[in-house]
């Protein structure tokens, strides 16, 4: 890891700008788990530090694109730079991101290179399809859990492929692996964001809600409520709720098991990721860890 931060900062250095240099050093690296995941699976290979460092500055553009549309003021704890140097400047030091980037991708073998930008553009139809989804209540799995796969599922994804066809591994496998972590690692986010307290997340809690995002809680919810609590529901959605409203609808998600049948489906998609890669217990492990943040 050592040597994929070395990477990133040098990468920060080559674009020659002291601007970019000071914003960038404003954000939280975060977990890096898509660079831990490319060192895992290809620990041998000497490109997959650059190779982490490049998806990891794919990640960083998308979250501050995703900052700025979802006017958020904090992020990992921190102030966003929307919130410190405006929406402008976040967009365009996002733009750089990705610039840089793809600009050093190109020297990767052709499959390895075209894995990782075809989830970019992936990952910005997610984006896409999870700002028109706020516009109004959504009660469809299918939709929301294609939205996640695009949005959060495929850069993790094209991680896991892209360093196993560096080393030589079965790529199919571990893009099963990369896929279903990612999918099973935003439906924890997205139970935490609901039982969790806003010190603990770095924002708000319930925040994803108030934003207008129905995510896999509130739909499980949903089904099971009678009319009235279904009006009740959606006239909390994408607007500031009061405390009473907060307590009943953690209450109705309690009496309708409404996080625990979310968690099942982050468990089953976490047992599937660790049947495709059955021999690495390195990445078993991190599902596992993964899992257990949920509680």
């Amino acid at each position: 890891m050592q040597r994929v931060e070395h990477e990133i900062q040098r990468l920060i250095k080559e674009i020659d700008y002291d601007e970019v240099t000071r914003l960038f050093d404003m954000l939280s690296g975060g977990k890096r788990l898509r660079a831990k995941l490319i060192l895992k699976i290809a620990p041998e290979q000497k490109n997959a530090p650059l190779l982490a460092a490049i998806v990891e500055l794919i990640h960083g553009a998308s979250l501050l694109h995703d900052d700025v549309i979802d006017e958020a003021l904090t992020r990992r704890g921190v102030a966003s730079v929307n919130a410190t140097d405006g929406s402008k400047t976040a967009v365009m030091l996002g733009d750089v991101l990705y610039s840089k980037a793809f600009s050093e991708l190109v020297q990767f073998d052709k499959e390895i290179a075209k894995s990782i930008a075809s989830s970019v553009t992936s990952l910005s139809c997610g984006e896409m399809q999870d700002v028109k989804m706020a516009e109004e209540f959504n009660e469809d799995e299918d939709k929301y859990l294609k939205m996640l796969y695009l949005k959060t599922a495929t850069l993790i994804e094209a991680a896991a492929y892209a360093s196993a066809l560096l080393a030589g591994k079965n790529a199919h496998s571990y893009g099963i692996y990369g896929k279903n972590l990612g999918l099973s690692f935003q439906i924890i986010d997205d139970i935490l964001d609901i039982t969790s307290d806003s010190t603990t997340l770095g924002k708000p809690a319930m925040n994803d809600f108030v934003e207008g995002k129905c995510t896999l809680p509130y739909i499980h919810l949903y089904k099971e409520l009678n009319k009235e609590d279904k009006q009740r529901l959606k006239n909390s959605h994408a607007k500031s709720i009061s405390e009473e409203e907060v307590l009943w609808i953690k209450a109705k998600m309690k009496e309708h098991k409404s996080i625990e049948k979310s968690y099942e489906l982050a468990q089953t998609l976490s047992n599937e990721a660790m049947l495709a890669v059955k021999d690495d217990v390195e990445l078993i492990e991190i599902l596992k860890t993964m899992i257990k943040r949920s509680y």
